[in-house]
């Protein structure tokens, strides 16, 4: 599982500004004013040779009554509990406040590792401020500049080396069974979906949303074939993530995710697939996990509502063509020996490698037909591919200048893959390198 790492600390500190720099993107609202950030913000990292996923979080005050700064504090709570490593930001050019002092309290009896970092040390001047905060018993602070990245080297270092070890990836064998995850929006119906997979009742089943809190992990039999079913909580948008509880849920709904081989998209066919849906369905592509979109509630449609609900569902989820749609209902059976039969291929195709002398034939005859067109002045030349990776898929294709091969070209060759060798259900990640 890609480990997790929280960013923590009082408002206006900078917490967002360095969330962006790690995550290379503009992701969270940077402004100079306290409060700004209210809910939690996640994005996937790539930090000294280790992939990690960040939490941003908002500025918060243990101290507080204001019940907008009580719920500001369950969801940095619930991050603390759910992190691998804990990353505090102080203001270096500050000397520290009762706030820092309480919040230094609660890191310490998490018992995570915690790294102390003072941001806004721009200069060797200000990062000698920065020394003030020893005084709140730290071992070492770690003086940097968000904005501008001093500093920022080192204090990558030290926090992947407070990760836990990367889990060893062996090859799959014929015993192993497939993890699935059920995700989907609350009362979308996976613990009935649950129960009905596994012939019994494993979870409780309740019209109102939230039931479900812990991830439920049961072996079960799929068709004969042994499997590991994940039953999750709903995940809501973060803006709605009001409790602790929750909060700590949808994180863990988003690890059983990065744990599975497939993932069952479970959307309610009797309301209209919203934007959730679709990010739901983005961070498991993201992990590059097996996808099927399962439509419940089928057996309350019409032929027609069936029609509609399934071409609305094809295009809300259009970035991902490759996931299979099955309408079922955890009610009736309907559809669930369908569904069956699209995880254990899924399974399949997320663990299926290809040789590479059969890929490069298909792959000569892929270049005959279709070369790369010129782009900037600059003629593509590919020279072979091989499979890196099996589960998810990933491909590599040497070349002479990958700078110059057109995204629509990539999907080009990532669909012949996809269509030549069955990688069904699955997304097929392909690199382009320069060959030295």
């Amino acid at each position: 599982m890609t480990p997790i790492v929280a960013i923590v600390g009082r408002p206006n500190v900078g917490k967002s500004t360095l969330f962006n720099r790690f995550a290379g993107q503009d992701l969270a609202i940077v402004y100079d004013e306290p409060g700004v950030t209210r809910e939690r913000h996640y994005a996937d990292a790539h930090l000294h040779g280790r992939d990690v996923t960040l939490i941003d979080t908002g500025g918060f005050d243990p101290l507080t009554k204001d019940p907008v700064g009580v719920g500001i504090v369950r969801h940095v709570e619930a991050a603390i509990a759910e992190a691998d490593v804990i990353l505090c930001v102080l203001d270096g050019t500050a000397p520290p406040t009762p706030v820092d002092r309480e919040a230094v309290a609660l890191l310490r009896r998490s018992e995570k590792p915690v790294l102390y970092a003072a941001n806004k040390a721009d200069d060797k001047d200000k990062a000698l401020l920065a020394n003030d905060l020893y005084s709140l018993g730290i071992d070492r602070v770690y003086a940097i500049s968000a904005t501008h990245g001093r500093g920022l080297h080192e204090l990558e270092a030290a926090l992947v080396a407070r990760l836990p070890p990367p889990e060893r990836h062996e090859p799959s064998d014929a015993q192993a069974p497939p993890h699935v995850a059920i995700v989907g929006r609350p009362n979308a119906g996976k613990s009935s979906l649950f129960n009905r997979l596994c012939g019994e009742e494993r979870s409780i089943v309740d019209s109102r949303p939230g039931t479900t809190v812990d991830p439920v992990d049961t072996r079960v039999e799929l068709s004969g074939q042994p499997a590991v079913l994940v039953d999750t909580a709903g995940i809501r948008r973060k803006a709605r993530v009001d409790s602790g509880v929750e909060s700590a849920s949808v994180m863990r709904a988003i690890r059983a995710v990065g744990r599975s081989d497939v993932v069952v998209l479970l959307c309610d066919a009797t309301l209209p697939v919203a934007e959730q849906d679709a990010r739901l369905l983005g961070l498991a592509t993201d992990r590059g996990r097996a996808v099927i979109i399962g439509l419940s509630k089928a057996d309350l449609l019409d032929a027609e509502a069936r029609r509609k609900v399934e071409q609305a569902a094809r295009d809300a989820m259009h970035f991902a063509p490759w996931a299979t749609t099955v309408l079922l209902s955890a009610r009736t059976g309907e559809g669930i020996e369908e569904l069956k039969r699209a995880i254990l291929g899924a399974y399949r195709s997320f663990h299926h490698r290809v040789q590479t002398a059969e890929l490069n034939r298909f792959f000569r005859d892929v270049l005959e037909r279709t070369p790369p067109p010129t782009h900037g002045g600059k003629a593509p030349r590919l020279y072979y591919v091989t499979q890196a990776e099996a589960a998810p898929p990933v491909f590599v294709v040497m070349c002479n200048a990958p700078e110059a091969v057109k995204a629509s070209y990539k999907r080009f060759v990532a669909n012949q893959i996809r269509k030549s060798f069955g990688f069904d259900y699955v997304p097929v990640i392909v690199h382009f390198r320069g060959r030295k």
